[in-house]
């Protein structure tokens, strides 16, 4: 059922879909909160994640640093203990040969052997003097290192034939490293130690190769590790490919550090440097080398052997990639919870506010339109909801209800015009239709009510007028006209009171084209308000019937009551006139209502009361008459024949065959409405609140194709005497019926 409601609100929307409606939501109230609640999402989220960024990072960092720093320092004591290890044993054996001397050259054979099965990395150990470094004076060879790395033994003395300055300063008393890598072809390392014996000045050189030291500094760790000697030669790296090349490192920005600190002591080190690095990035699909700046830490420290400095790295970006991770999973969690929270927002602001509040934003346009008994009310929950939206709701539906009471006490399309602002409360000449109709007898009528129900008569009373005066109603707006007012048990209702039609025309000369043609349409508007007053009078025939057969069906349902309830029997008179009356608000500050004053009105109520003289229900005046006689009523002007587009509304009057004096207009007639022969009841009936209507047969012979063809048919129909007209004489009624004005 409320689907089936939902759809029915829909398709009367889509109808009004052209009208442009004067509530345009801009900025929804949901992407407001959801916009609001996401920024104290990113807002909150991205706070958390920047201080744990900065405060871990800070944390990270220190632990790099102390790290880089404490492998440096564990490195250079490692290499300083190695290379101890190895002066130690050289001597060692040195002592052992010296020891021996000539008489056991056996004896010093068999301690080398001995020696190099368990220094297999040492290559040789050579004893040089300053005086002729071409002869050797003592050279101990290990010669399976040759044989097996495929290394001439003459490789070492080439090496020393090219670095004769490095064994004079040894000689000297300096202890100093060399890289003879490039001669050997794979990583080793040369020292020179100051060799005192039998009084010459000479340079014990022990050659070993690097892969002790490798195992030890390692080549797979993200701290990279190098030794350097005093010249800034590299001595060893992981990449052992740059210590063949015999590479020189004064130009790494750590060294550069280190140098320009003139550090001579053994006390490690740390700073942060920027290395340009060469990079290989995509871009449109093709590879290019690209310079960047990245970071490192740094450590070094220097040997107390051979000036040999230990320099270890390690990239800021390894250092903070952890927390760089950490960030981005937080920025990634962050955007995750901020669409969560904006999905989660829009979809609980749509289903459990926006939806009511475009309920109540349509129930406010409908308002604005003047439907006050709209359906979309059904669909504002009020009962179940405790919140703001439940408050709107159920004042919503009061303000509509009062509005929709309201409109019934006033007039309803005045009270639609006011809501639309259509209205225009200056008042205006206007040509209308006016309607008068009243109950035949009602005071006797009355008078029968007071004497059964006494005290109750008001109340039987109202109920019987109620169930009357709803049925006219209907035939009334159902026929587009206005409800002005009731006075007992009179009607007033006028067409043409709403529709906006300037006079301004009139004012024009009559040669201008304008004029004809605003006067045309306003003549076919005014012809179009005479047209439907009549559809609704002759509506209010076939609606008395009705009523008079229910009345009669009730009466005889509750005879045998002690207070036997009824509803009488009656007739109505009805008038119609067209003309121009003054039209707008009338009153004061505490009370008004709009409708219409003038001749013309005055005139359509004497109309009304010339019914009983007349023996007729429905007359309309001359003017009326002569406004739609050429278009709708058969008559001599068109030879009796009507266009096609004018037969479905065609009109059968008498002429009454009384004249009667109008002030201003002499001599007039008026004309009895007969029928409305292609009249459709059930279609005029239909466009109301029962779109199924069935007309009752006992009372189409009131209207329509079955309808009276004749006045006196009419006359026969609902019990009205055929008068005398001879003795007629409705100047005289006219004195007998006071008009206000």
């Amino acid at each position: 059922m409320k689907s089936m409601l939902r759809g029915k609100v829909m398709r009367k929307k889509s109808k009004k879909s052209k009208t442009k409606s004067a509530y345009k939501v801009s900025f929804p109230l949901g992407v407001k909160l959801a916009m609001i609640i996401g920024l104290i999402v990113l807002i909150s989220l991205g706070s958390v994640t920047y201080l744990n960024s900065y405060f871990i990072g800070k944390d990270v960092r220190r632990t790099a640093e102390n790290s880089n720093l404490s492998l440096n320092i564990s490195a250079a004591k490692t290499v300083e203990d190695k290379i101890a290890t190895v002066r130690s044993n050289v001597f060692q054996l040195l002592d052992l040969r010296n020891a021996a001397g000539n008489s056991s050259r056996a004896l010093a054979r068999q301690a080398e052997i001995f020696f190099f099965e368990r220094n297999a990395d040492i290559a040789a150990i050579d004893i040089l003097g300053t005086e002729d470094i071409a002869v050797r004076n003592q050279n101990i060879v290990n010669s399976q290192f040759f044989i097996s790395n495929e290394i001439d033994t003459g490789t070492i003395k080439k090496f020393f034939d090219e670095n004769y300055e490095l064994i004079s300063r040894s000689c000297h008393g300096e202890t100093i490293v060399e890289n003879p890598s490039p001669f050997f072809g794979f990583p080793v390392i040369s020292i020179f130690f100051p060799y005192k014996e039998n009084g010459l000045e000479q340079t014990c050189v022990i050659t070993f190769s690097l892969e002790s030291i490798s195992e030890i500094l390692g080549t797979s760790s993200v701290n990279t590790t190098f030794l350097i000697n005093d010249s800034d030669n590299l001595l060893f790296y992981p990449e052992s490919e740059r210590i063949i090349r015999g590479e020189s490192m004064k130009n790494h920005p750590l060294v550069q550090k280190m140098r320009s600190e003139n550090q001579n002591g053994t006390e490690s080190r740390q700073i942060l440097f920027p290395v340009e690095e060469t990079v290989e990035v995509e871009r449109k699909g093709e590879k290019v080398e690209e310079t960047v700046i990245s970071e490192y830490y740094g450590a070094y420290c220097k040997l107390s052997v051979g000036d040999i400095s230990v320099l270890t790295t390690v990239p800021l970006s390894y250092v903070i990639e952890g927390v760089l991770t950490t960030r981005k999973n937080n920025i990634y969690l962050t955007l995750v919870v901020f669409f969560v929270s904006i999905i989660v927002i829009l979809c609980f602001t749509r289903f459990a506010i926006a939806v009511h509040l475009r309920r109540l934003a349509a129930a406010a346009e409908e308002i604005q339109n003047g439907n006050f008994d709209t359906e979309i009310l059904s669909l504002l929950k009020d009962k179940k909801r405790g919140d703001e939206i439940g408050v709107l709701n159920q004042s919503t539906k009061d303000e509509i209800g009062f509005l929709n009471t309201f409109s019934k006490f006033t007039n309803k399309n005045v009270a639609k015009a006011i809501a639309r602002k259509e209205i225009d409360f200056d008042p205006h000449l206007k040509d209308i239709t006016i309607f008068f109709s009243d109950i035949r007898g009602f005071t006797a009528i009355s008078d029968g009510f007071k004497q059964k129900f006494e005290e109750d008569s008001p109340r039987e009373i109202i109920g019987f007028l109620n169930d009357y005066m709803s049925r006219m109603v209907e035939c009334v707006t159902l026929s587009q006209g206005n409800i002005d007012k009731f006075e007992g048990d009179a009607i007033m209702a006028v067409w043409g009171i709403m529709r906006d039609d300037s006079l301004d025309f009139e004012n024009l000369p009559d040669s201008d084209p304008k004029k004809a043609a605003a006067q045309q349409s306003h003549l076919a508007h005014i012809r179009e308000d005479a047209v439907n007053a009549i559809h609704g009078t002759i509506a209010m025939r076939y609606a008395l019937m009705k009523y008079n057969k229910d009345a009669a069906a009730f009466t005889e349902a509750h005879k045998n009551e002690p207070k036997a309830t009824y509803k009488p029997h009656i007739r109505i008179g009805c008038g119609l006139n067209t003309g121009r009356a003054t039209c707008g608000i009338m009153g004061s500050e505490d009370k008004m209502e709009y409708t219409a004053i003038g001749d013309a009105v005055n005139f359509a109520s004497r109309t009304e009361s010339s019914n009983k003289p007349c023996g007729t229900d429905v007359l309309i005046t001359e003017d009326t008459y002569n406004l739609l006689k050429k278009e709708y009523i058969r008559c001599e002007e068109n030879d009796f024949t009507l266009k096609p587009e004018f037969e479905k509304d065609e009109i059968i009057v008498e002429r009454i065959p009384v004249e009667f004096e109008v002030k201003g207009k002499g001599a007039q007639h008026f004309y009895g409405v007969v029928n409305l022969p292609q009249f459709d009841i059930e279609e005029f009936f239909r466009q109301g609140k029962n779109p199924d209507f069935k007309a009752d047969p006992d009372c189409l012979k009131a209207v329509g194709k079955t309808g009276p063809k004749t006045l006196n048919e009419v006359r026969s129909l609902l019990g009205i005497p055929i008068p005398d007209f001879e003795k007629v004489n409705l100047n005289e009624e006219e004195n007998k019926i006071q008009v206000k004005k």
